[in-house]
């Protein structure tokens, strides 16, 4: 119970620390009253997903396989959200509230108030926080930082389409459950500047496992936000903190990021496949991340990660190790498009008895970065828990183009093998072979209208979409041969 405690606490200074700080610059006459600049604006996102024979775990009651919930699997998801900001020179407190339902084209054996997301669902607080930029003390400047940014209270880790901390694959999403609904996190942020070229990150979060500000519907009451299954309850509390070093060369030919995060994982109860607590688990992830660049044809990223930490059950160790390469090259063909072609590989260990009892877990813990990493489908279908990408082994050829704001088109293919062979792909647990498929993707964003750059109020109106494609073909680590689909359209407007 101490960890709760201690987590509440967290948890209240990060969101309450914008009034309490902007009190006390308010106080140091640092804060005019004369030049508030105040904003507000709203969007609205239509997204319909339709898949079917997602291969999953047959062993998990709550297992998307093709015999089961495939019905269920044609959605229509309605985002609206609404925003604002109060702006007084380099601080600024920002809030956002949002709400999604969807609909469900496809007949299926639950009653209309029974399906999740059902209308209104609920409201809830999605960003409140408070920032400054571009500050500066002479205190700080003696010890060789020029300047600092910070930013506290309820914020997203994933914006623009990236993690704010450019670790796609550590740092992304702090309520996985719900897709794409909402990204964020309780946190304080603080960013040090060395200089043009070189930055230090520092940041402390809490992702609880439920969420209390929010309004509605008695079946969204309680929903739990970051489970590994399905079936799991709401009490998985997860929380955590590192730094992040980046930096780039003086001719810019490299640019490099080297991390430090911890995690802790609170246990639960889950029904899956049977009902059990899972015991607390503590997850350091320590790794580096280049981006050399040879000419202005060819340039690869580079990322490996090693994990140490421990179960908190005994004497168990957890945390595996991961690695990725891309070889990325800029062809002089259709040049005014950006285009660029990528040969990339990525490898998260896996762990043969991960399960078994007194086993350590070598498997690679995602952190926070359990979203669509690499693809829309599989998230649905991940072995190990939701979105949670473990014992993969996925190697792609991708091509993507960008033809202006709001409009480029990608579209990847490759094979995807197990790490380890440990036998969750079949039913009786015999495994198959170490090959789990071939995914293939595509996607399309358009802008239907846009505003000019400096567009003011609801001259800001916009409205743009996307369609996306993927196709995998389940290899002999699954009980399924049935090829998967998933296809998605999205409509957003904003101003």
């Amino acid at each position: 119970m101490k960890y709760r405690t201690v987590k509440k606490i967290f948890a209240a200074f990060a969101v309450a620390s914008s009034a309490g700080l902007a009190s006390t610059h308010e106080a140091a006459g640092s804060i005019g009253t004369g030049n508030w600049e105040f904003d507000a604006g709203a969007d609205f996102r239509v997204r319909h997903e339709m898949m079917d024979n997602i291969p999953g775990n047959p062993g998990d009651i709550y297992s998307v396989v093709p015999a089961e919930r495939c019905g269920n699997k044609n959605q229509i998801r309605f985002r609206p959200r609404v925003w604002f900001s109060a702006g007084n020179g380099p601080f600024r407190i920002y809030s956002r509230i949002t709400d999604e339902f969807r609909e469900y084209p496809v007949e299926n054996s639950q009653r209309k108030k029974d399906r999740p997301y059902n209308f209104p669902d609920e409201i809830f607080l999605d960003n409140l926080y408070f920032e400054g930029t571009g500050l500066e003390l002479d205190r700080l400047r003696n010890i060789g930082i020029d300047e600092f940014d910070f930013r506290f209270g309820r914020q997203d880790l994933f914006e623009r389409g990236h993690s704010v901390f450019g670790l796609d694959r550590i740092m992304a999403d702090g309520t996985p459950l719900d897709g794409s609904r909402g990204f964020y996190t309780d946190m304080m942020r603080v960013k040090l500047y060395f200089g043009e070229r070189r930055s230090l990150d520092m940041f402390a979060l809490y992702c609880s496992g439920r969420n209390d500000l929010r309004w509605g519907n008695g079946r969204s009451e309680g929903r739990a936000m970051n489970p590994i299954n399905m079936s799991d309850s709401n009490d998985m509390d997860e929380w955590g903190g590192g730094f992040v070093y980046s930096g780039t060369t003086e001719n810019e030919d490299l640019s490099f990021k080297a991390y430090s995060i911890f995690k802790r994982s609170e246990a639960y109860t889950t029904s899956s496949p049977v009902m059990r607590r899972v015991s607390a688990k503590e997850i350091t992830t320590v790794g580096a991340l280049f981006r050399p660049r040879f000419s202005d044809r060819w340039s690869m990223e580079l990322e490996g990660a090693k994990q140490f930490g421990r179960i908190l059950d005994g004497n168990r160790q957890a945390g595996g190790f991961m690695g990725h390469v891309a070889l990325n090259h800029h062809p002089d063909f259709l040049r005014e498009y950006s285009p660029v072609v990528s040969l990339t590989a990525t490898y998260y260990s896996g762990d043969r008895n991960r399960t078994g009892k007194n086993d350590n877990d070598t498997a690679w813990d995602p952190m926070w970065a359990r979203y669509t990493q690499d693809s829309e489908m599989l998230v649905y279908g991940a072995l190990y828990g939701n979105c949670y990408w473990s014992n993969m082994v996925f190697s792609k050829l991708k091509l993507s183009m960008t033809f202006g704001r709001h409009h480029g088109f990608y579209a990847y293919t490759g094979p995807m093998f197990a790490a380890e062979q440990d036998g969750l792909g079949h039913a009786d647990g015999s495994g198959g072979s170490m090959y789990k498929g071939w995914l293939s993707a595509a996607r399309y964003d358009f802008p239907i209208l846009l505003a000019p750059k400096d567009a003011a109020g609801a001259g800001r109106f916009e409205l743009f979409g996307h369609i996306v494609a993927e196709m995998f073909q389940p290899g002999d680590y699954f009980d399924s041969g049935k090829p998967a689909y998933f296809v998605r359209w999205e409509i957003n407007l904003k101003f």
